[in-house]
């Protein structure tokens, strides 16, 4: 095992080496804005997150999809259900009524601001994220985090669906991951969209699966 991981970071090295060798590639700002038009989207980071370099968002959202599911499988049952504590501060409720309208219509905007300005899926999934951990502070329920279908199939929507894009290109012929220039704009929405959404119920998940010191329940030791 020793000898493998000695030869594993010889090899990376060896990598890192012959990469710090290359000559830095100053004509890449040129380049994407050249593509830029092609890109489906007018803003340069969303094209690269979306279209140039979708290999490693598609990765970084399969990470977060195993994540999730590994926070919620170690976790218990119960405490992806509703929580059973039931704030009585009715000025922070009242107070909620305005917040949860406002935050899901800014993380719509962050999704529609995407294409041509700072914004896309991760901003609007986090602000998703926030507004269902200010609910779940608050006592509010939410049904789709129970344990089934609704839970299973949130997670995995927006991975899911990017996913098919790129195997359905690759069954058409093209590249993996290659949109059809007549529809990229469409295919790059549709993607940002369901991962809005799965990014939200992940880091959500994430949230209320995290472990939770019980009080009430006396240490190893005390027993």
């Amino acid at each position: 095992m020793l000898l493998l991981a000695l030869m594993l970071t010889a090899l990376l090295g060896r990598s890192v080496w012959q990469l710090s060798m290359l000559e830095p590639a100053s004509d890449l700002p040129r380049q994407l804005q050249d593509k830029l038009a092609a890109s489906g989207v007018e803003h340069p980071v969303t094209a690269v997150l979306l279209n140039f370099r979708s290999y490693d968002t598609l990765l970084e959202i399969a990470v977060l999809v195993i994540a999730a599911m590994a926070g919620i499988s170690m976790a218990r049952t119960r405490s992806l259900e509703d929580p059973e504590l039931r704030t009585s501060d009715t000025l922070l409720r009242a107070l909620l009524r305005w917040l949860v309208p406002l935050m899901l219509l800014l993380a719509g905007y962050l999704l529609w601001a995407g294409a041509d300005r700072p914004g896309g899926a991760f901003q609007a999934g986090a602000m998703l994220a926030a507004t269902g951990v200010l609910m779940r502070l608050t006592g509010l329920p939410l049904d789709f985090l129970r344990p089934g279908i609704l839970l299973r199939i949130g997670l995995v929507l927006g991975f899911a669906l990017f996913l098919l894009v790129g195997l359905a290109s690759a069954i058409a012929g093209d590249v993996f991951l290659a949109y059809p220039r007549e529809f990229v704009k469409g295919l790059i929405l549709s993607i940002e969209t369901l991962l809005t959404l799965s990014i939200g119920m992940i880091l959500l998940a994430l949230f209320v699966a995290a472990p939770v010191n019980d009080a009430s329940e006396p240490e190893e030791g005390e027993k």
